[in-house]
């Protein structure tokens, strides 16, 4: 069946994802699946316990709009704990269906038409088509192999009076950098004395290596009063497919999320609300999460060192940075499909990334796996 009559694409330039893409290829292939960003390990057995005991207690029908008050008064408290934070849960909150529906719903409530939104490249590609179907307009600061570091001065030129948002990642998908303090004073020195808002895309924030510390907009006083930020329990207790994150701002900034929320969700999952009242009560439900994931950083970095293939240090986040110029000059795309194919190991290019690709020879791959699936995956890299 097909509509014969004319239509107008919004996103013309908008097609199938390459994660979507590569996990196809991948599931075809019979290849070791390093591509798409989700564990292949079982998650806590007592969380999956709590909600067992949620559903069967009668939890099963709506939730609050806003999330459960149980909840969103755990969370308010985890963010005190973490970041001396303090957000009230009846009206600063909102529980969403996972991190991306949330930077939606804030772009959707906060973007208009002609306002202009910063962002950094590489990036996580769900932020470009969401302005733009909001009638605003993306404006790219390109980061490189092989520091991806932010030229704040280039920021500072381009901010002008259409300046609507600026929107961070940290940890970065796909780079795996984490800002610094020196990176939160540029942003506060940008921002100060305007009326530019900021979307901190955070869902990674305890995953983070080496002693480091998360440099969340909460704990930054000038910079929490104009931010909406953006939380993942998916990345966080390794339940992607869930759908559960939360999204944090000012009272009168939420107010208008609010109004876009109950339009496309409205409520997310009841008896999971329940359940991660109760279990992130506990502060090492996740404060344990960086040492078990740098673990697998390490693990897979001393894999790798055998092969011809230069690792990129990985900051934060579940992801592994790898330069193949020692390998083949086939840009990024042709490389991971040859890689799939004959090797039977994906991966993601970063020139999909950008906004005009940029081949600068670097793939990435997910270490949120089992150590046997790493170890299977290296040990075929360390032989090309």
């Amino acid at each position: 069946m097909k509509f014969n009559g004319s239509i107008t694409s919004k996103l013309p330039r908008v097609g199938t994802n390459i994660f979507t893409q590569m996990s196809a290829l991948s599931n075809q292939e019979g290849a070791i699946n390093l591509s798409q960003g989700f564990p292949d390990f079982d998650l806590d057995p007592n969380l999956i316990d709590l909600v067992r005991q949620k559903m069967s207690s009668g939890l099963n029908q709506y939730a609050p709009m806003q999330g459960t008050l149980a909840l969103r008064e755990s969370i308010a408290a985890k963010l005190y704990n973490t970041y001396g934070a303090v957000y009230d849960p009846a009206s600063e909150i909102v529980v969403t269906a996972g991190a991306t529906q949330a930077i939606y719903t804030v772009i959707t409530a906060l973007v208009h038409e002609g306002d202009e939104v910063i962002m950094f490249t590489p990036a996580y590609d769900c932020y470009a088509p969401a302005i733009q179907l909001s009638g605003g307009e993306p404006v790219y600061v390109q980061m490189h192999y092989p520091d991806y570091a932010i030229d704040w001065q280039e920021v500072k030129k381009l901010v002008n009076r259409r300046t609507k948002m600026i929107i961070i990642n940290t940890p970065h998908n796909p780079s795996g950098k984490v800002l610094g303090p020196s990176d939160m004073d540029e942003l506060e020195r940008i921002t100060a004395g305007n009326d530019i808002l900021i979307l901190s895309d955070e869902v990674y924030e305890h995953i983070i290596f080496d002693q480091a510390k998360h440099e969340s907009v909460c704990k930054y006083e000038s910079l929490r009063e104009r931010s909406l930020a953006i939380y993942s329990f998916g990345k966080t207790f390794h339940c992607t497919g869930w759908k559960m994150g939360y999204c944090v701002g000012p009272e009168n900034l939420m107010k208008e999320f609010q109004k876009v929320h109950q339009f496309n969700v409205f409520a997310v999952n009841h008896p999971i609300q329940a359940a991660l009242a109760d279990y992130i009560k506990h502060e090492s439900s996740y404060n344990t999460i960086a040492p078990f994931y740098q673990e697998k950083r390490n693990y897979f970095e001393d894999l790798l060192s055998t092969s011809r293939f230069e690792v990129i240090k990985s900051e934060g986040s579940y992801f592994q940075l790898v330069s193949y110029k020692n390998i083949s000059d086939e840009i990024d795309t042709d490389f991971c499909v040859r890689l799939t194919k004959e090797r039977k190991v994906s991966a993601i290019p970063i020139s999909v990334f950008y906004h005009n690709p940029v081949h600068e020879g670097v793939i990435r791959f997910c270490f949120a796996k089992k150590p046997d699936t790493l170890k299977k995956a290296a040990e075929i890299l360390c032989k090309i």
